[in-house]
């Protein structure tokens, strides 16, 4: 029979690496989205969270961007200035891809805590944010875990493009940048309604900048329809990532269905 000490952890199973959670704001760190911008810089909010458990691949939780850390870092993020390893996180995951990801997948991996990431595209032509104002507070991050509920919905279906349709309206992209502002407030003030009111406007931006990231055909449900169903119910609600993932649900209440979440703060 196994004793305790002898039990392994989930880290030894899934490595050290974060996940990821990416809050109001998702998009304005792509460069041609924050170009539009005329106010810039937009931003959005990003969240380091603890690998304590497996999440779904395609689910707008950064996971592959975690398998080229694992691959590169040996399962565990070294020492060393924050923005100079995301550089190489980027550089690394995107040599070879010919619509390179956000770096606001590596930035919310590696920057520990709760991160608003300032994008203008006027700064390394918007690839990487002019500004990251970090929050490690532990009283701040657990107001966030206790208000987070995540509800698993279904990863985005293979061969599908959010990008097929974009209404890049200056008016509505500067919206979108303004929705993460919003959200970091939100946290830092430990305001539930105002933090589920910035998702709300972010998927609202969403659904008028690139309207495939909520309607499209290969979808097996109406994630509109869903997500409709919990902004009514709880203080606010948004996608993970574009075509599904996961919901995230503002709620100082249990959400059936959903779980919770740790944020690394070191």
């Amino acid at each position: 029979m196994t004793t305790l000490e002898n039990k392994i952890t989930i880290t030894d199973v899934i490595g050290e690496i974060p996940y990821r959670m990416a809050l109001a704001g998702g998009w304005i760190d792509q460069p041609f989205v924050s170009r539009h911008n005329p106010q810039p810089p937009g931003s959005m909010v990003v969240v380091s969270v603890q690998p304590t458990m497996l999440f779904m691949d395609r689910c707008g939780m950064g996971t592959s961007t975690r398998k080229v850390m694992m691959q590169i870092w040996n399962g565990k993020i070294p020492e060393g200035n924050p923005m100079k390893l995301v550089r190489k996180a980027y550089a690394a995951e995107n040599e070879w891809r010919p619509s390179p990801s956000g770096s606001q997948d590596m930035a919310g991996i590696i920057y520990p805590g709760i991160n608003r990431l300032d994008y203008d595209f006027h700064h390394e032509g918007g690839i990487f944010p002019v500004h990251v104002e970090s929050n490690t507070d532990p009283k701040i991050s657990q107001w966030l875990e206790e208000h987070i509920y995540m509800v698993p919905i279904a990863p985005r279906p293979f061969g599908y493009n959010p990008l097929q349709q974009q209404n890049l309206a200056p008016e509505w992209v500067h919206r979108l940048g303004q929705t993460g502002w919003d959200c970091f407030d939100a946290i830092l003030a430990k305001d539930a309604t105002a933090l589920g009111r910035s998702m709300n406007d972010c998927m609202v931006c969403w659904e008028t900048i690139l309207p495939h990231t909520v309607y499209d055909t290969l979808f097996s449900s109406d994630l509109m329809e869903i997500l409709g169903f919990y902004q009514k119910r709880y203080y606010g609600a948004m996608y993970s990532g574009c075509g599904g993932g996961y919901i995230y649900v503002v709620s100082d209440e249990p959400v059936p269905g959903g779980f919770q979440v740790k944020v690394r703060v070191s």
